[in-house]
């Protein structure tokens, strides 16, 4: 009970200051609690102030000083050694040259090379000269005022690496209590309390359930379930009595240390490139080529020390542990929580597609069971039928046996059977049940990860922002002041108006990519059926359908880089007031473009191929002589199977996974071809972290990341009734795509900023839709695409023995030959040896010689009603 007490206290009042927090902590008010600066309370508040004022007790004004060569301040250096046991390293370990102090974050500038910088007058690259001048006296400035707002830092120009020179950034003690303070950070303080494990038999079954799955633990000593855990509490400097300040130098973890730097680097001024604000304006002007925090230290070698990157090497970034957890805490502790709540989603994601892999390949399994036993797929077989199909395109195809399609109708079998309907409906509650188990783990997270309080503050205007708000007071002939000027609807209106005529061109774009691709089926049809060769004529179906997927995969796949790259121009185009509000922009943009270049080839074969073409005697042409393409007899389940077969695979294989690995190779192999061959292998041995960290790529976010999970996310729920076995592909894709982004993170990426946030943002409205539409899109595809419909009507309707024998015959209208359109009848009406003078064709339609000849038949609007009605009781 008394443990209960405490949590239900802790989290009642968990954000309270003052006295009520020092009281819940276990202090009294009446204890001597160290100075502070009262005073600057509001400053601290004030999220727009541009510097802070080093008025803290124990700050030397000096500190703020320093050279060119060595820019740090002796008496900070006095404290770091008294914080430290033994100077580390510096080539092992992310060091300043004296050991001592921890590298923060590294910038990156453009050095200028010796023999250019003599007699500038007379150089004829005096411009040249004159722009490096100009970008050295902003540097000059921003580091000056970097040193005001208390960060150290050294200088290395050009030692092993050409042309490229490293400011290295250190914060001390009292800059990383003053910014804590001021981002409201919560800490672990001195006080714990205890975490209730329910009743003794939930308890029992906990401690089963961790000795079941201890051998798919990672080893990372993380993964036992504390009794007690640290009451969190917002840093302030006025209760640092409240805190464990035992070790100063492990107070704050490096991924810490890394976002208090960046968050000044984003808001201190450089004047001199007028009014030019923060760390990005700078790398965007070419006054500082790359901007980065540095990982913990070497992953192999002899003289490696254990550190988190390391751990998270051998016991998550390693393919022969697929099988284990994720150590979604360490993920987190190392990259922030932004970055583990995506590994953390992946991994939920992939767990639950277990299920449902399961499930596909038992439907699957069924198929292929029954496929001997399926009436109406024997009836096709049967060749004492002896019926004669309409040509399927005009003048070059003549007429041909139903018997042929024998292959095609026990394929499509398989994936068109009565457990399709069952896993449709299976597929749509799981849908359900992932998204509300996700909601539960990510509650979990918070509450482990103290998020629960946590709100997004509103983040600094982007640089891009203030520079158009800058113009447009230039214009107004009034001072940038805050708040005085902003930009309105009427200022972005171009923007909005080019952005909706790109979209709607874009997507045009799409449709008519999938118009060509029907054109070309059309056309190579026609071609195969004029050739010569049996063999060509023999597999006409099958090479038209395989070629037709493999263009679309790989327009597909172009299309979706030229998409991402219009998505950021308009976005950028739009100047959105913040970094969440351009990412938001950005991802509903990107979604938009790829669902639709991904999904609309889909479909156009679910729900429109077969469905616009007319009737023998008058088929619908498009661009003057183009028939519409037809279904196979066994309906067009089979060529949708394919089609998404193809796309997913390939997406998976070579857009995914050997893209996410050759590229970033390449592009290394790219930034180490300057310096020479020779020394490269010596250099690697004596390259310091901060400079091995500059060959690694850039970490350009967790869009492409999501975005790629989000499409295949839609490949498994939208049209699974059609490839129940695309679960399993999903499955096998995500087991290696965990690894390969661990790898890529650990190993191939310089470490990105951490990130604070409590959910995966508009990646699960994102989700939530798609689930929603998938169970429309699934009642359709059961419903129009397959023939589940037809056969439970004829079965229940017009069989005279309640069995599905005759089935193939009722779904086939006749045709009188001599009907045909002067022109359109074949060129060798002989082809099968004997005349024909009635075809058949697919379709709920009169015969020539009833009274309304070739209109729809009742069937037809009995069948379409059954076919609404199912819609709506699946929904």
């Amino acid at each position: 009970m008394k443990g209960e007490d405490d949590v239900n206290t802790a989290r009642k009042d968990e954000e309270a200051e003052g006295s009520a927090g020092e009281k819940l902590l276990g202090f009294n008010s009446t204890e001597e609690q160290p100075s502070g600066p009262r005073g600057q309370d509001s400053m601290w508040r004030n999220e727009k102030y541009e510097t802070v004022p080093l008025d803290v007790k124990g700050i030397d004004e000096d500190n703020s000083k320093g050279t060119t060569d060595s820019l740090y301040p002796q008496t900070a250096l006095r404290k770091a050694q008294q914080g430290s046991d033994r100077p580390k390293d510096a080539k092992l370990s992310p060091y300043f040259q004296d050991g001592l102090r921890r590298i923060d974050y590294v910038l990156t500038y453009h050095v200028q090379k010796p023999q250019s910088t003599h007699k500038q007058s007379s150089n004829p690259g005096a411009k040249v000269d004159y722009h490096e001048d100009d970008q050295r006296l902003r540097r000059e400035e921003f580091e000056e005022n970097l040193r005001e707002m208390g960060l150290e830092m050294e200088r290395e120009e050009g030692t092993k690496i050409p042309g490229v020179g490293f400011l290295k950034i250190h914060a001390p003690w009292e800059v990383l209590c003053r910014e804590a303070e001021f981002m409201k950070l919560k800490m672990p303080t001195i006080k714990k309390y205890e975490v209730s494990q329910g009743s003794s038999i939930v308890e029992k079954v906990n401690t089963f359930m961790q000795k079941v799955t201890a051998p798919l633990q990672p080893k990372v000593g993380e993964n036992r379930m504390e009794n007690e855990k640290h009451l969190s509490y917002p840093f302030s400097r006025e209760k640092q009595h409240l805190f464990d300040l035992s070790d100063r130098n492990s107070f704050f973890d490096s991924k810490t240390r890394s976002s208090i730097v960046y968050e000044i680097l984003k808001r201190t001024k450089c004047t001199r490139a007028k009014y030019i604000m923060g760390i990005s304006s700078l790398l965007g002007s070419g006054i500082y080529t790359e901007a980065y925090p540095v990982h913990d230290g070497d992953i192999d070698g002899v003289n490696a020390e254990t550190n988190d990157r390391k751990i998270l090497y051998e016991e998550w970034a390693s393919y022969s542990i697929f099988y284990k957890y994720q150590p979604i805490g360490l993920i987190r502790k190392y990259f922030g929580e932004k970055v583990g709540l995506y590994f953390a989603w992946l991994g939920v994601y992939t767990q639950m597609l277990i299920p449902a892999a399961i499930v596909g390949v038992i439907v699957f399994l069924y198929g292929c069971a029954t496929v001997d036993d399926n009436i109406p797929s024997m009836e096709v077989c049967d060749e004492r039928n002896n019926i004669t199909m309409c040509p399927m395109c005009d003048r070059a195809c003549s007429y041909w046996k139903l018997v042929t399609a024998c292959g095609t109708a026990r394929a499509s079998h398989l994936f068109d059977n009565a457990a399709t309907v069952f896993f449709a409906i299976f597929m749509a509650l799981w849908a359900t049940m992932f998204m509300e188990h996700w909601k539960r783990r990510q509650m979990r997270l918070n509450y482990v990860w103290d998020l629960t309080s946590f709100e997004d503050a509103e983040s600094q205007p982007r640089a891009e922002y203030e520079f158009h708000v800058m113009k447009k007071s230039l214009k107004k002939e009034q001072p940038p002041k805050a708040g005085n000027v902003k930009l309105t609807c009427t200022d972005r209106m171009p923007a909005y108006m080019t952005i909706i005529v790109m979209m709607v061109f874009l997507i045009c774009v799409t449709l008519a990519i999938v118009f060509g691709v029907v054109l070309y089926r059309v056309s190579i049809m026609t071609a195969l059926h004029m050739s010569s060769i049996p063999t060509v004529r023999t597999n006409i179906r099958a090479t038209v359908k395989t070629t037709a997927a493999i263009i679309n995969l790989i327009i597909i796949i172009i299309m979706d880089e030229v998409y991402g790259a219009i998505a950021r121009w308009l976005t950028v185009m739009e100047v959105p007031k913040t970094d969440k509000s351009f990412e938001e922009r950005l991802i509903f943009k990107t979604f938009v473009l790829k669902f639709a270049n991904a999904f609309t080839p889909i479909v156009y074969l679910a729900f429109f191929r077969g469905r616009i073409i007319g009737r023998p005697g008058k088929y619908i042409y498009v661009m003057g002589s183009y028939r519409m393409e037809e279904c196979a007899h066994a309906g067009c389940l089979m060529e949708l199977c394919i089609q998404l077969c193809i796309t997913m695979l390939g997406k998976q294989l070579i857009q995914n996974n050997l893209f996410e690995i050759g590229v970033p190779k390449i592009k290394k192999l790219l930034r180490q071809r300057k310096i020479d061959k020779k020394h490269q292998e010596e250099l690697n041995k004596t390259l310091h972290r901060h400079e091995k960290d500059h060959f690694l790529g850039p970490f350009v976010g967790l869009n492409p990341e999501y975005m790629e999970m989000i499409i295949q996310f839609g490949m498994v729920t939208l049209f699974v009734a059609s490839f129940p076995l695309a679960p399993l592909f999903a499955l096998l894709n995500n087991v290696i795509e965990i690894r390969l982004d661990a790898k890529k993170f650990v190993t191939e990426l310089r470490r990105p900023i951490a990130v604070r946030a409590k959910d995966i943002g508009i990646w699960y409205t994102l989700l939530r839709g798609l689930s929603k539409v998938a169970v429309i899109v699934n009642a359709f595809v059961i419903s129009f695409t397959s023939d589940f419909i037809p056969r439970l009507v004829y079965q229940y309707m017009y069989s005279p023995d309640g069995t599905l024998h005759g089935f193939v015959n009722h779904t086939l209208s006749y045709f009188n030959v001599s009907h045909f359109q002067p022109g359109t009848e074949p060129l060798q009406p002989m082809h099968l040896g004997y005349k024909v003078e009635v075809c058949r064709y697919k379709d709920y339609r009169d015969p020539p010689w009833s009274d309304t000849p070739y209109q729809f038949s009742r069937e037809f609007w009995a069948i379409l009603a059954a076919r609404l009605a199912f819609v709506i009781v699946f929904q």
